[in-house]
């Protein structure tokens, strides 16, 4: 089997490292990244796993410095492999594995390409999205396709299944392609980059709720940042509201006017500007938990406008 050097983090990454480890591929090293004291870390460890196999690993702040060049050049690997690394890897270190270097992206490329595709596929009300492999060049997510595998997204999804369901088309994707990959009979298609899509990465401050859009966008975007992710938000007389969970029944009230937030059955619930209804199954003011049993003593109020 080839000797390959990985770039990877997440947990893409450390299914995807599992996968050239069970069939038989020599990684002499790992590429990977230090865990930010400013994310949650929900996600398991590549770098606990490379240790596991006896892998040594680096984790520099930036890959494309000479430091790091000169040590991947002398490992004189037949491939790279990134899973879920955050850097982009420049010409120069693209051009040191002999036989190429491959991507694991994770959304049905050419769509979605850049960051938090995941996200990005939720936060625009996608039914699908999947896993991609494709040759990596100097242009992000833009390299030939290798394969990709699609899954469901289902209109209560949050970011975080399925992203769970991603690692697994991850796992499935590189597993079946392999084979090929090694013994150079795979046929990579050029992907048409016009009828893709790109996008930048989000920050919480993303996740401010725009009380003007309707019902499916606002559940979108709520789902797309839910916990494990910083949540959708609002400010709400002078506190802060927190919207972490909501339900999609596509049911609407059958009386009209401003958003409010109020307690239907002993549920919360949301009216948004087009009438559509969301219950809300989680949220926060302040950082505490609201309940139906809290809503009134908070607001004084069953029913509160959304400014």
């Amino acid at each position: 089997m080839p000797r390959a050097v990985v770039f990877a983090y997440h947990n893409v990454g450390v299914r995807c490292l599992s996968v050239l480890l069970a069939q038989g591929v020599e990684v002499p090293l790992v590429v990977t990244h230090e865990d930010s004291p400013n994310e949650t870390i929900w996600f398991d460890s590549v770098a606990t796993l490379a240790k596991r196999h006896g892998i040594a690993t680096i984790a520099p702040a930036d890959p494309n410095v000479a430091t790091v060049f000169q040590r991947l050049r002398a490992l004189r690997p037949e491939f790279f492999f990134s899973f879920y690394y955050r850097h982009m890897l420049g010409a120069d270190l693209l051009a040191i594995p002999t036989r190429g270097a491959l991507n694991m992206h994770g959304s049905l490329l050419p769509k979605y390409r850049g960051r938090v595709p995941v996200n990005w596929a939720i936060v625009h009300g996608e039914a699908a999205t999947g896993a991609t492999l494709h040759e990596m060049v100097a242009k992000p997510d833009a390299g030939r396709l290798v394969d990709q595998l699609a899954v469901p997204i289902l209109p209560n999804d949050t970011a975080h299944e399925v992203f769970g369901k991603v690692t697994v088309a991850a796992e499935i994707v590189l597993s079946r392609a392999l084979a090929s990959i090694v013994d150079g009979t795979v046929r990579p298609l050029t992907p048409d980059l016009q009828s893709g899509s790109y996008f930048g990465g989000r920050k919480p401050a993303d996740g401010r709720i725009d009380w003007s859009k309707d019902a499916w966008t606002v559940h979108n975007l709520v789902r797309a940042v839910a916990p494990p992710y910083p949540g959708a938000f609002a400010e709400l007389h002078g506190r802060r509201l927190a919207i972490l969970q909501t339900w999609w029944q596509d049911e609407r009230s059958t009386t009209t006017g401003a958003p409010i937030l109020f307690v239907r059955d002993h549920r919360i619930a949301l009216r948004c500007n087009d009438g559509g209804l969301l219950d809300v199954l989680r949220a926060e003011v302040d950082g505490h938990p609201l309940t139906p049993d809290s809503f009134s003593n908070l607001f004084g109020s069953q029913e509160i406008p959304l400014p």
